[in-house]
């Protein structure tokens, strides 16, 4: 299990406590889940990071009843665990849960651009992560990096104009953002990435969604066989 050094946490709870004015006069839990599904896509809680009540509830202004029933929804979808007299804890994924994301990505992300019809496409939101992702490498900010990667692919899922695909994703690729831990050198593995998110952008651009999938699909098996090979030397099984 990952141990989370104390400032890092403290730093990731004063972080929560802003998105307190997220949740509005009418909090609920599934937008206590929302918030939380999100700081866990930005990497702010680490896999195998014990996620206490108290202070989430202190943070986000909540009744420990709001949260546990957020936290039920995240163990739903697979990004919490709860271990009995232990405690909730952020889901440390296995090889075999690696390989099932990667085929959701791949049914989701392919078949948006597979089915974009006719150009030119609406890929601005593309555009912006692909910049963001590359201003963030250009300073040195690995992290945001990852973000932005996040938001890259979030953005080409969506292009297939679904409430419910974009709903999906967003799960998906939160659980990916656990998958990402194992790697300790995020340079290493992000920055090859730049420049394939850089090809497809253009491709989509030029209207050439075939291509733009091609390109994908050998970006998503890459990826898929990066991680597996690094997973049995570097992941914790806590």
């Amino acid at each position: 299990m990952t141990a989370v050094p104390a400032a890092d946490l403290s730093a990731a709870l004063s972080d929560l406590a802003a998105d307190r004015a997220l949740l509005g006069r009418t909090s609920t839990a599934e937008r206590v889940a929302a918030v939380l599904r999100e700081r866990i896509a930005q990497g702010s809680f680490p896999p195998g990071t014990r996620l206490s009540e108290g202070r989430i509830c202190t943070a986000l202004g909540v009744s420990r009843n709001t949260l546990r029933e957020a936290f039920r929804l995240l163990t739903h979808e697979r990004l919490l665990v709860h271990r009995l007299n232990r405690g909730t804890f952020v889901r440390v994924l296995t090889a075999a849960d690696i390989v099932d994301i990667y085929r959701v990505r791949r049914l989701v992300e392919c078949a948006a651009l597979r089915g974009l019809g006719e150009p030119p496409y609406a890929v601005a939101e593309v555009r912006a992560a692909v910049t963001a992702g590359e201003r963030a490498a250009a300073e040195g900010r690995w992290h945001a990096c990852s973000t932005a990667n996040i938001r890259f692919h979030q953005a080409l899922a969506a292009l297939a104009g679904s409430a419910r695909t974009d709903e999906m994703m967003r799960g998906v690729l939160a659980e990916l953002r656990l998958a990402f831990h194992i790697m300790k050198d995020p340079r290493r593995f992000h920055d090859p990435y730049l420049s394939r998110n850089q090809a497809i952008t253009d491709a989509l651009e030029a209207g050439d969604a075939a291509r733009a999938e091609r390109l994908l699909a050998a970006y998503l098996d890459d990826s898929l066989r990066q991680l597996l090979a690094a997973y049995p030397r570097e992941a914790s099984q806590g």
